[in-house]
Formats: structure tokens, sequence, C-alpha cells
């Protein structure tokens, strides 16, 4: 028997959250002509891929992050010691282990002269 060619020959079975369905389908009722599901999704998968990303955080984000993580070191803080050995175990902490501090993609390599 022939039959038409497969536009698409590889199958994949994903799942999906009831939200996200819906999201889909409310995508698919705004594009003309709507596609079906199986399109819609190939459409959003490639529109996904064609975007570029910085890898750059927002500064926003990053500033709540250190906040959080200033706070979390706080409640942890040995009460005992003096108010300059936590603030400087606190910077180190902050900071990271010294040996990872390199391999932290998010950080700019420092220019060696």
């Amino acid at each position: 028997m022939i039959g038409r060619p497969e536009t698409h020959p590889v199958k994949k079975i994903i799942g999906f959250s009831d939200d996200m369905i819906t999201a889909l389908e409310k995508w698919r009722a705004k594009q003309k002509p709507s596609p079906n599901l199986s399109e819609a999704i190939r459409q959003l998968v490639e529109i996904g891929l064609t975007v570029k990303t910085t890898g750059k955080r927002n500064p926003t984000q990053k500033a709540r992050a250190k906040e959080l993580a200033g706070g979390a070191i706080d409640k942890l803080t040995d009460a005992k010691a003096a108010p300059a050995d936590q603030a400087s175990r606190k910077r180190r902490l902050l900071k990271g282990p010294e040996e990872f501090r390199e391999a932290r993609a998010n950080r700019l390599k420092p220019v060696r002269r």
C-alpha cells in the first residue's frame, strides 16, 4: 500500500500538565489558521529554539538571591564570634569556595596579564 510520505518520521511521547495544555489550547485558538495540537507544539518548540539567551541573570534577581542567602547565613551565625569575624565569614560564604569561583559560568573570568 502506498501512502503519503511522513513529514515528521520521528515520534516522541511527552507529558504535559493540565496548565500547559490549557495555555497551549489558548495559544492555538489565537493562530489563524488554527494548527492541530501536534503542529502547535512543533511551532512553539521552533520558536523556543530560535530565542537567543545571554546566560546573564537579571540584576534584581541576583540582588534578591544574595539578600535571601545573607538572611539565612545571619540566622546560623555564631553569636559568640566577634562582629568582624561574623562579617568575614558571611562574605566568604556568599562568595563561595575559592576553588570553585573560576568554575562558575555566570562570572566573568579575571584578566591575566
